[in-house]
């Protein structure tokens, strides 16, 4: 068997972890003696064995002398879990071939550098754009600092979020709307507006068997979340942060009560400020956000430079009415050359829904030249 197939089952290993994982990387080990493999694993939940230690744990036979293909530079500092450096240079591993380099000031360049001090034979950068498509979060929070941020919504192909009167369920059909949870639980947060909680009363949770509740994060300047939302009602249960500017004592306090963080925030146009929280969100260790907002949220979000993702559901249908909701709504760009700018990535259907997903560009809009 080829190098290429030994990383890429590294890889399929290290996609199991996805959801369980963050703020840590998802990361994938596959030990290979003789031209056999003897061992793999994969980074399974934060503070859990990395994905080399679970990989020789595993182990069938004695690795000494062994090959090992791991997706990401191996540890080399005292965290959560001790170096994964010192357990390969224990097992006697010949040679190491990896495929993303970390981005962690205090692991990168200097995992490999200290194996090759240890005459390893290291091969750097093996298939490194598969293995860096498996951490754009991890990346994006590492080097920014800030939470890496998601915009999903679903709309009829005229753009509505729902009808004239408001009324929203259902634009999509349950397939759809099923693979949405397998994004809740992807994302460790997920983050949406009053207006759209007093609108639809949703409770923003992960509906999957085995699925996980991303923290719930909601905008609200005044404090207008009510009592007997189901928000709420379920606030004791799956964790949830209300960022308010300003508002009463007591309503403060019986939103305590519920088991609701809430957060005061900076004010930016009659609004939660959005760079603050996010800010404040990745000191939390909260790394990853999927934002169901309402348009105002997304359009600020859009406006700020804050979101690097854009999960859009394509319905087979026509609403109508020019006062519908939208999906981005704002003060809007002048000119279409003022455009924020996607990159499409993957398309799928979902019966008759079509699931776009994009990258939002970085610096988010368009930068034409004659």
């Amino acid at each position: 068997m080829s190098h290429e197939i030994y990383m890429r089952r590294a890889i399929e290993l290290a996609k199991r972890g996805l959801g369980t994982t963050a703020p840590n990387p998802l990361v994938g080990a596959v030990i290979v003696k003789d031209g056999r493999i003897i061992g793999e694993g994969y980074h399974a939940h934060c503070g859990g064995l990395h994905a080399e230690r679970n990989a020789f744990a595993n182990c069938t036979e004695d690795p000494a002398g062994a090959d090992l293909y791991v997706t990401l530079e191996p540890c080399c500092h005292h965290g959560r879990t001790p170096p994964c450096t010192d357990i390969i240079l224990e097992q006697g591993i010949r040679r190491v071939f990896i495929g993303s380099r970390d981005p962690n000031p205090k692991v990168s360049g200097k995992g490999a550098a200290l194996l090759r001090q240890h005459g390893l034979e290291i091969t750097e950068d093996f298939l490194q754009e598969e293995c860096d498509a498996l951490n754009p979060v991890f990346f994006h929070y590492m080097t920014k600092k800030m939470p890496y941020v998601a915009i999903k919504y679903a709309m009829t192909a005229d753009g509505k979020l729902a009808t004239v009167t408001g009324a929203s369920q259902w634009i999509t059909g349950e397939k759809a709307r099923a693979h949405v949870h397998q994004l809740r639980h992807q994302y460790q947060g997920i983050l949406a507006g009053i207006g759209t909680v007093l609108a639809d009363d949703p409770l923003l949770n992960c509906r999957l068997p085995d699925g996980k509740d991303p923290v719930r994060i909601i905008c609200d300047s005044h404090l207008r979340l009510p009592l007997d939302s189901r928000i709420c009602q379920t606030a004791q249960k799956i964790r949830t942060i209300v960022a308010y500017t300003e508002a009463s004592a007591e309503k403060i306090d019986a939103l305590k009560e519920t088991g609701i963080h809430l957060w005061q925030m900076p004010n930016k146009n009659g609004h939660v400020a959005l760079r603050p929280l996010l800010k404040r969100l990745a000191e939390a260790e909260i790394s990853s956000i999927l934002a169901e907002g309402g348009g105002e949220i997304h359009a600020s979000l859009l406006e700020e430079h804050l979101a690097q993702k854009a999960y859009i559901y394509l319905a087979p249908k026509i609403f109508g009415g020019k006062n519908a909701r939208t999906p981005v709504g704002g003060a809007g760009v002048p000119l279409p050359a003022d455009a924020f700018l996607l990159k499409p990535t993957d398309m799928q259907y979902f019966n008759e829904d079509l699931l776009l997903e994009f990258d939002v560009l970085e610096g988010g809009k368009a930068c034409l030249q004659d």
